[in-house]
């Protein structure tokens, strides 16, 4: 595949003996927004912190660009996950001690590259700027998943990995979030693998992939 984001060849995952996943495998090219679909509890946020590197895998491969996740260390994997990955968690993991906009510029402060422009860029972009100087205490949970996108988005990251990043959103911001991510990996030549039981975020996919409890990817049409 041209322009290959990222590769998972048949990978598994176990809990104490107990198959989360198995023989799972699928491919991300650049350009491409991609939703990942699935019953609760047959493993979709234990597959994106595989591919993140946050999580091991049992068997199979992954690979980010031309990095195989498995085969390097923790702190190669740390590096991996700050130069070419934007990780949106389901519980925000907004830093409490940091501001809006300190939380925001972190991940371009870890690489050196401080760029206020590109951090206020990114506040309007998730309608924050009015509460830039807040503290993360100060916010609702959905200002918080705000504050999380912009944050995961704000380095330009290669590959994006969301995980229900509009469960806490109201509709119309729900669907202003979409957008942004669309944009974000049309415009930067990016990758999104978004995981969610939004039909609204299915309806913008490029492909919907659905995770079975059997641990087989199915390719769908979107919805």
């Amino acid at each position: 595949m041209i322009g290959r984001m990222l590769r998972v060849t048949e990978l598994s995952k176990a809990y104490d003996g107990t198959p989360v996943f198995e023989h799972v495998s699928f491919d991300l090219a650049a350009g491409e927004f991609v939703v990942l679909v699935g019953e609760s509890g047959v493993g979709k946020s234990t597959l994106l912190n595989c591919i993140a590197g946050l999580d091991e895998c049992d068997a199979g491969d992954i690979v980010v660009g031309e990095v195989s996740v498995p085969a390097h260390d923790a702190d190669a994997r740390a590096r991996l996950r700050r130069e070419r990955l934007g990780f949106v968690f389901q519980a925000f993991h907004v830093l409490p001690h940091l501001s809006v906009t300190d939380n925001v510029a972190l991940p371009l402060l870890l690489l050196n590259r401080p760029d206020p422009a590109r951090v206020t860029q990114m506040l309007e972009r998730v309608g924050l700027q009015a509460l830039a100087a807040r503290w993360p205490a100060q916010l609702s949970g959905g200002q918080l998943q705000r504050v999380a996108l912009a944050r995961a988005l704000v380095h330009r990251p290669a590959l994006i990995l969301a995980d229900e990043p509009t469960g806490n959103l109201d509709p119309v911001n729900a669907l202003r979030m979409l957008d942004l991510l669309a944009d974000q990996v049309r415009a930067e030549g990016a990758a999104c693998l978004l995981v969610t039981h939004s039909t609204a975020a299915a309806q913008r996919a490029d492909r919907v992939i659905r995770l079975t409890s059997g641990g087989i990817v199915d390719a769908l049409a979107p919805a």
